[in-house]
């Protein structure tokens, strides 16, 4: 089933909306409720923060760690956050509690992720006031902070620390995506919302909508199984069940990101509004293992349940872009560490 013209086009204006870095409310979640629970922090989700903060000499923030389990070791400013707080609040609190030191986002970085139970939110940041901690103000947050030149021996508490300071060294010197910062936007499940795509040729490319009750981007529920992006998985399984095996399913990145966590268990969810490419698998096999040769239709897969419809969009400028960011993303990463 083909959309009408005023569909398409409101189609297209959702997408727009979307690669602009804006968000919308999730008012209904289309795919994986029933397998999800309201998110509730400290009981069934873990959101860290952490900071990358350079000096005008490029050296790095650190902060030495007063815990037992890695007494002296060095690391990022970094923790869990609190019940009430937003990210930017945790951040901001994570930073001065650990380094002494006041600070403002500038953009998030990355995102890692090991499912909805574990999410950390790692950003760059500037520092705006106070006083680096010594070791006359170490405390049961931290024993002390310095200024890193990434040279010096230094005792890491952990060494997954060395790719985000060269994720926030690169930015740093040449921003590749965006300013990206959580919009304050109530979720109560951590969802996925796809822009999910599927090219041809650098020449036409589809988004797959849902349909009723009027033509939206699908929105599914992150389980706690799976990492978070296996949401778009979940409904490609849906919408082309015989057409899931021949294609890999890629989240390519994070335009905009909606979290408010003002009430306890109703807005600790977290909305990923995510550009996903299908992706044909061009290495098909027969029943018997053998090579067969894929055949190239210039369309999407057919979509098998009726309440899904592939768009295609029109609009040029919007069209050019989109294609562009399928083959060069220069928007938020996420990463599974499963």
């Amino acid at each position: 089933m083909e959309v009408t013209e005023e569909e398409r086009r409101q189609v297209e204006e959702q997408v727009e909306w979307m690669m602009s870095g804006q968000g919308c409310d999730v008012t209904l979640c289309d795919v994986g409720l029933e397998q999800s629970k309201p998110a509730t922090l400290r009981k069934n989700v873990t959101y860290i923060v952490a900071a990358v903060i350079f000096n005008e000499k490029e050296e790095v923030l650190m902060v030495q760690e007063a815990k037992q389990d890695c007494y002296k070791q060095w690391y990022l400013p970094a923790g869990r956050m609190e019940v009430g707080e937003s990210l930017v609040e945790a951040l901001r609190r994570e930073v001065k509690e650990e380094a002494g030191l006041e600070c403002e986002p500038i953009t998030l970085l990355l995102i890692q992720e090991q499912g909805p139970q574990w999410i950390r939110f790692i950003f760059l940041a500037r520092v705006t006031g106070g006083t680096l901690k010594s070791l006359s103000a170490a405390d049961q947050e931290s024993l002390q902070a310095s200024w890193w030149d990434r040279q010096s021996a230094l005792t890491l508490r952990g060494r997954d620390i060395l790719r985000l300071i060269e994720c926030g060294l690169k930015y740093h010197q040449t921003p590749w995506h965006p300013v990206t910062l959580p919009m304050d936007m109530s979720c109560r499940h951590v969802v996925q919302r796809l822009v999910l795509v599927f090219t041809h040729n650098d020449a036409k490319i589809w988004v797959l909508v849902i349909k009723a009750p009027t033509p939206h981007l699908p929105t599914a529920a992150a389980v706690k199984t799976h990492a978070v992006t296996w949401a778009a998985n979940m409904v490609v399984q849906e919408a082309m069940p015989k057409a899931y095996y021949d294609h890999d399913v890629n989240t390519l990145g994070v335009f905009s990101l909606q979290h408010n966590g003002r009430q306890h268990g109703k807005t600790d969810g977290v909305c990923f509004n995510t550009l996903v490419a299908l992706v044909p698998d061009y290495v098909q096999r027969d029943e018997d293992g053998e090579k067969i040769e894929w055949k190239l239709t210039g369309k999407p897969p057919p979509v098998e349940n009726s309440r899904y419809v592939w768009c295609e969009v029109r609009k040029i400028p919007l069209k050019e872009k989109l294609l562009e960011m399928t083959k060069n993303t220069s928007i938020l990463p996420i990463h599974s560490l499963y």
